[in-house]
This record gives structure tokens, C-alpha cells and sequence, in this order.
């Protein structure tokens, strides 16, 4: 395909790296995960999005992360070697969401197989229950590990369990990476040491969740509610509108000048008095609307 040809094809499927206007120092790329519904779209198209971001990366110097569970385990092994091919940093990955695990032998035996399909990737496990219903215990998982995963690196922790949350970082002498996923805690994540974000937010108010990394973790932890409550207050009035992806994405085109596109089917397009509403209420949070 060349370059013509596939701009024409990512214009058409609305697939727009943001990288050049979301490059914040410290940010990385993450991509086909939740907020951009990688589970809705068919394998080319992931591909393709991993593909473009691979390039916009280049430029931005940042980190790319790409999703490549969600879908039948040949083509989540399929996108693994497509995503280690590109030279993506690292590979985030969901667990099988029909035949699901419920152990961390089983956990741990799917892993492997997708660890074996880009073996020169660090490989990290998204950890969402409340979507996946997959409840295996993240502190004994990491705990159980050893070096059955040469190549394992750590998880995406998206769950309110800040107990849980906190095992998983201490296990095996902190030997993993956590990233907090909660977007309303991620002062309470500081709190207990967590220095790794991935939040939806961050794409819109990013100077709010940094702000809360940079006070949290040097021990400022009132400065760190303060912001903390402004972030939540923000996110209460977005996500009260509907769905997480419908309501957040909708929310991007108001505070940014990013355009996500249109949600996919089975999700819903918000209508437009639903839009107008969330403006006034993050303007009246002091939040600038773009549009």
C-alpha cells in the first residue's frame, strides 16, 4: 500500500494519530485500548491504526503502546506479531473475554502464548473487571509469575481495589510496572506509590492528572486532592451523560482540538442537547470549550 493509499484509507476509517498535539513530556501513545474502541474494529483496521501512530511517533519521540487483545486469541496473536513487526515499545493486552480466566494458571497460560508471538516485546496484562469480568487477583498473579513470562513487564490496573492495586505494585519486589487506570484516583494511587498513569482524561486535561503525578509524588498530598477534586468534578460531569467511551470521546471534542470520530455500534452517537449540556457544565467547572 502506499503512503496516498493509506492516508486516503485512514481518513476514510477516521483513524487520526493526535500525536503532534498530545505530546506532553512524560506522555506516551496508547492505542486499540477502551477509550478507542480497538475491540470494535476488525484486525485491518487495528493494524492500520498501529501502523500510523508507528510513523507519528517518529516525530514525538514518545512511547507506543499498542492493545492487542479483545479479539479471538489467532487474531490476538496476529496483532502481537504485527505490533513487535512495527517496532511498537510495548504491547498492552486484554484477556479472552468469552472463554474467560478465572485462575492465574490460566491467566498466565494465555499470556504466554500471546509472549510467544513477539517475544523482543515487553508484554503487559489489562487488568478491567468491571468490562471484562475477569477478577483474577492482580497481586497473587504478578506474585505467581517468577519467569514463566520472560518478556512480561507489568499491568494496566483499571478497578477501584486500591488494596488489590497496591499488592500488585509491591509484588515480587516491585519488580512490575503498574499503571493506575481509575481516573478519579489517581491521587490515592500516589498516595500508596503509583507513579504510572493510563486515563482517559489525560487526553483532555492532562495538565490536571500531571499536576496531581507531580504533587503526589514528592509528597504534596493536599495539593494532590485539591487537583485531584478538580479532575473528578470534570469527569463526574462528563461521564453522567452516558457511557464511558460515548460520554469521554464526546468530551475530547469539546476541550481539545482533536476530533475522535464518531463512537462505533453497539455505542451511540450523543445527540446534540446532550453535547450543549456538557459544555455549560465543564464551562462551569472553568474548563475552555473549543468548539
Amino acid at each position: 500500500m502506499t503512503e496516498d493509499q493509506l492516508g486516503r484509507l485512514l481518513a476514510a476509517l477516521n483513524i487520526q494519530p493526535a500525536a503532534p498535539s498530545t505530546a506532553i513530556e512524560g506522555s506516551f501513545a496508547r492505542l486499540n485500548g477502551t477509550t478507542g474502541e480497538g475491540t470494535s474494529m476488525s484486525v485491518a483496521e487495528r493494524k492500520l491504526a498501529a501502523e500510523a501512530w508507528a510513523k507519528a511517533v517518529k516525530t514525538t519521540k514518545q512511547h507506543l503502546m499498542v492493545q492487542v487483545g479483545g479479539a479471538p486469541l489467532p487474531d490476538v496473536l496476529e496483532l502481537a506479531r504485527h505490533a513487535e513487526n512495527i517496532k511498537a515499545d510495548s504491547l498492552l493486552c486484554l484477556p479472552e473475554l468469552y472463554f474467560k480466566p478465572t485462575t492465574t494458571y490460566q491467566l498466565t497460560e494465555y499470556l504466554k502464548l500471546v509472549s510467544k508471538a513477539a517475544p523482543n516485546t515487553p508484554l503487559l496484562y489489562y487488568h478491567i473487571p468491571m468490562l471484562t469480568n475477569v477478577n483474577v487477583h492482580m497481586g497473587l498473579f504478578l506474585e505467581s509469575l517468577g519467569d514463566k513470562i520472560p518478556n512480561f513487564a507489568g499491568i494496566k490496573f483499571t478497578s477501584s481495589n486500591l488494596e488489590e492495586g497496591s499488592q500488585a505494585l509491591n509484588a515480587d519486589n516491585k519488580k512490575y510496572v503498574v499503571f493506575l487506570g481509575n481516573d478519579q484516583l489517581l491521587g490515592a494511587g500516589c498516595a500508596l506509590g503509583m507513579n504510572s498513569f493510563i486515563a482517559t482524561s489525560i487526553n483532555m486535561l492532562p495538565e490536571l492528572a500531571f499536576q496531581i503525578l507531580t504533587e503526589g509524588t514528592v509528597g504534596n498530598n493536599l495539593k494532590a486532592r485539591e487537583t485531584q477534586e478538580k479532575l473528578s468534578k470534570a469527569v463526574i460531569a462528563i461521564s453522567k451523560y452516558g457511557s464511558w467511551v460515548e460520554t469521554m470521546k464526546t468530551a475530547m471534542s469539546l476541550l481539545t482540538n482533536i476530533d475522535p470520530g464518531p463512537t462505533r455500534a453497539p455505542l451511540t452517537i450523543l445527540p446534540s442537547e446532550i453535547t450543549a449540556a456538557m459544555a455549560k457544565d465543564l464551562q462551569n467547572l472553568g474548563h475552555e470549550i473549543t468548539i
